[in-house]
């Protein structure tokens, strides 16, 4: 046995190479390799440590985005410090760590713009909060879905069909981003219709307030109440638009609650006998006389032959 542990000695203090004049050994590539899998354990021990104060009753609590953010933080300077531990340990000269520094500011100032600007945009999504998990957005690229994963570099957006889009951490604070659920979890909805000229407004109305009430997550009372706008006079139709605050269980698929609504609508305008219009268009024949003279029969009976 003493003999298997000298021998297992041996195996791990041998040189395999040098860098900076210190040898480089197994033992030490382990060593590393441990350090990193104490900052895995610890970072995991950190993460369980703040979910506990988002349980209701504590003295100190915070929020489920406060946890993530700060969660991620803790965890990017936790593997910082231990990595640099771990070359140390490897015997690497950290003060040449300024030539390296110097070379990647060469690269990037050659191509690594985009990077360095996502990692610095994710620490300020983090730290700001003006971006959390679980939030409803609207880029100005077009994405739209809800917040899954904020890292250091990309964010994570899902859709409403279950699509996953990465988005670059610099969109969101170079570009427009609408918010849904940023303070509250209701939002106003406009679902615009149209009725043919002559329908009594106020029958109309009723329809629209009538097919609010009966889609399941609208929000009808005092102080958010629902209503029907006149909103323009258009060529074949009178427009109008069902205005009505929805809660949490539509905000997050405007596509399905429009689409509900316009459901809704259709049925209620039907109940009252209120026609919705087609594009009409009214076509006025003048009388007169046409002259054709014979040069112009005699080329067309020759385009006959």
């Amino acid at each position: 046995m003493k003999e298997l542990l000298m021998q297992l000695e041996k195996v791990l203090s041998t040189p395999l190479l040098t860098i900076s004049e210190a040898p480089l050994t197994l033992g030490k590539i382990a060593g590393f390799f441990g350090l990193l899998l104490c900052a895995y354990l610890m970072v995991k021990v950190i993460e369980r440590a703040l979910k506990r104060l988002m349980r209701p009753g504590r003295r100190v609590s915070l929020s489920e985005s406060g946890v993530y953010a700060l969660s991620r933080i803790l965890g990017y300077v936790v593997w910082v410090v231990v990595i640099m531990t771990g070359l140390d340990y490897m015997g690497l000269d950290l003060s040449n760590l300024a030539i390296i520094g110097g070379a990647i500011g060469v690269g990037i100032g050659f191509g690594l713009q985009n990077i360095v600007a996502n990692f610095i945009s994710g620490i300020v999504l983090l730290l700001e909060q003006t971006l959390k998990v679980g939030d409803f957005v609207d880029l100005q690229s077009g994405v739209m879905g809800k917040v899954s994963e904020i890292n250091i570099r990309y964010t994570r957006v899902t859709t409403n069909d279950l699509e996953d889009i990465i988005v670059p951490n610099q969109e969101f604070i170079n570009g427009r981003v609408t918010n849904w659920t940023f303070n509250d979890n209701f939002r106003r909805v406009h679902v615009p219709f149209g009725v043919a000229y002559g329908t009594d407004k106020d029958l109309v109305k009723e329809a629209g307030l009538a097919a609010a009430a009966t889609v399941d997550g609208c929000i009808i009372d005092a102080t958010h109440p629902a209503d029907v706008w006149l909103v323009g006079f258009g060529d074949s139709s009178l427009d109008f638009e069902l205005v009505v605050w929805v809660g949490a269980a539509l905000i997050n698929a405007p596509g399905r609650t429009k689409a509900m609504l316009m459901w809704a609508i259709e049925t209620e305008l039907g109940k009252r006998k209120i026609e919705i219009p087609f594009p009409q268009r009214d076509l006025h024949i003048r009388s007169g006389t046409l002259k054709v003279d014979a040069v112009q029969i005699g080329a067309a009976e020759r385009a006959g032959e």
